[in-house]
């Protein structure tokens, strides 16, 4: 074996080793999460590994304008490590795991870029807490989901009791919540959390980036404001959601991309937006 050609087998078992693994495709960012044998399932490892990501991938928005979460092998994420959670000797450990989760999470939802996830297989627990946090979902028909917590004695400890009431109803979250009932793909979709079901994976994989090519068509500043002011508008009232968004229109008066809109325009181009 040639010395190159060993460096790159070096390179491809340790990103197979690694929890998580990014890369770019142009200015869209994917997250695979890489723990295909677990299923996925989310350890200490995997959860330090995607909180040191979002960050650096919150400091990269101009290069970094879409991001895709995905899961390797069979499984999205079957939801937290559970052999892990049976080491966990005492209460507090507990505790500061599932603050851990909380806060990366609440990072990811807080990323100015437009989140999508992509899945497969099945999303269950923290895996579908995991994918509440993103902007968008998509998932292959087949995909069973759930919070399946209080089937082990807990409750969801990721948000899961916050953003599954705000995105379908406090009904139908509590049927699902408390029943630790496990969904079809295409009945996600009917109660609105999915935005949309593909026949197969691939059609999956071509659904995800046509999304994210509609997303990379705008000006990134100006969907960047627009994500925050929906998201923090929704937290209060009416007078003051729209002082959140007479602020976040603000930020765009000054931006490059909108006079670059108004000059495509004018000369009936299409706009080149480069997130200044």
């Amino acid at each position: 074996m040639s010395t190159e050609h060993g460096q790159e087998r070096e390179q491809e078992q340790q990103a197979e080793q690694e929890p998580i693994v990014f890369e770019h495709r142009g200015h869209i960012g994917y997250i695979r999460l890489n723990r295909p044998e677990q299923l996925n399932a989310i350890n200490r490892a995997m959860l330090d590994a995607l909180g040191a990501l979002i960050e650096q991938i919150g400091r990269s928005a101009r290069d970094t304008r879409v991001v895709v979460i995905e899961g390797a092998g069979r499984a999205f994420s079957a939801g937290a490590d559970l052999k892990e959670r049976q080491t966990m000797g005492s209460p507090e450990q507990i505790r500061q795991s599932i603050h851990r989760i909380k806060a990366v999470l609440a990072a990811l939802e807080q990323l100015p870029q437009p989140t999508i996830a992509s899945l497969g297989g099945l999303a269950f627990g923290g895996g579908l807490e995991l994918a509440l946090a993103c902007d968008f979902r998509y998932a292959a028909r087949g995909v069973k989901l759930g919070l399946t917590e209080v089937g082990l004695g807990i409750i969801p400890g990721g948000g899961g009791t916050q953003r599954l009431p705000r995105l379908i109803g406090a009904a139908r979250a509590k049927e699902l919540i408390l029943t630790a009932r496990r969904i079809t793909a295409e009945q996600a979709c009917e109660l609105g959390l999915l935005n949309g079901v593909a026949d197969d994976e691939t059609q999956l994989e071509a659904l995800v980036s046509q999304l994210a090519a509609e997303l990379l068509q705008a000006a990134p500043i100006a969907v960047y404001q627009a994500k925050l002011a929906i998201n923090r508008g929704l937290d209060t009232d009416l007078e003051s959601g729209m002082d959140i968004e007479n602020a976040a229109y603000e930020v765009t008066i000054p931006t490059k991309d909108r006079q670059e809109a108004l000059e495509a325009f004018r000369a009936k181009r299409k706009p080149n937006f480069t997130g200044e």
